[in-house]
């Protein structure tokens, strides 16, 4: 157990802070009553054929990745309906579900191969985007945090440890708006596998405990408003409400 105090043999005060530091983000885990506390957010581009089409591209292009950050996670229990509100600046509001993989150990440079040995469990989440605002950064060249870092952008349900579901590689993954289904896709159907996503993720970055990786949308994308009520689902993860606060 570790605190915000004398944590390292090397300093001879405790250490205080100018402004309280923020909380830790963190997931239900399945089964247990520890926490899976979050690190940083990676998120995958276009990782379903479908939904790259229906966006302007082919397929297996390289995989490409973006950041939230973690004080953008909604943490949301399987039993209970979170509201988020509507965020600012925007009139086009899509819902993006989507597996999420949580990391138990630190890698860089991690193979295919060795991925699952990295994985610690699985979750369902909302990639929420601020598509007019994602698109208008697109054609000027510009970052998009805007677009997709906004605060309440990343629900996301409790963690099932791999323990329990195995490695998910195929099953259902969907989205229900208002008890009408928008998107429905395979697992399966990555174009990257959890396992690939994980060998160029680590590439670029070295993974430590308590990352967890948002591994793409299937097509379906659509608008939500005030008001209405997201079911998200996938195949070994327990599902999640949340609805767009009035």
């Amino acid at each position: 157990m570790t605190s915000l105090g004398i944590n390292n043999p090397l300093l001879s005060i405790h250490m205080t802070y100018a402004v309280s530091p923020s909380s830790v983000v963190s997931l239900a885990i399945v089964g247990s009553t520890d926490r899976f506390p979050i690190r940083r957010v990676y998120c995958v581009g276009r990782n379903y054929v479908e939904h790259a089409q229906e966006m302007g591209f082919t397929g297996r292009e390289p995989p490409f990745f973006f950041l939230k950050p973690a004080d953008a996670v909604v943490p949301v229990a399987s039993n209970e309906v979170v509201s988020i509100p509507y965020p600012s600046l925007t009139q086009n509001l899509h819902h993006e579900v989507e597996l999420v993989v949580a990391i138990r150990k630190g890698g860089k440079n991690i193979s295919a191969v060795d991925a699952a040995s990295y994985v610690f469990g699985y979750a369902v989440g909302l990639d929420m985007t601020r598509r007019d605002l994602q698109g208008e950064a697109k054609k000027q060249g510009r970052p998009w945090e805007i677009g997709k870092a906004f605060d309440h952008s990343a629900p996301i349900g409790p963690v099932t440890p791999i323990s329990k579901s195995g490695e998910l590689s195929a099953g259902a993954i969907e989205l229900t708006v208002n008890g009408k289904t928008t998107q429905k896709s395979d697992v399966a159907k990555l174009i990257w596998s959890v396992n690939e996503i994980i060998e160029h993720l680590s590439a670029a970055w070295e993974l430590q405990p308590g990352d967890v990786i948002m591994t793409g949308t299937p097509e379906g994308v659509a608008a939500v408003v005030r008001g209405d009520t997201m079911r998200a689902s996938c195949v070994g993860c327990e599902p999640i409400t949340v609805r767009i606060a009035d």
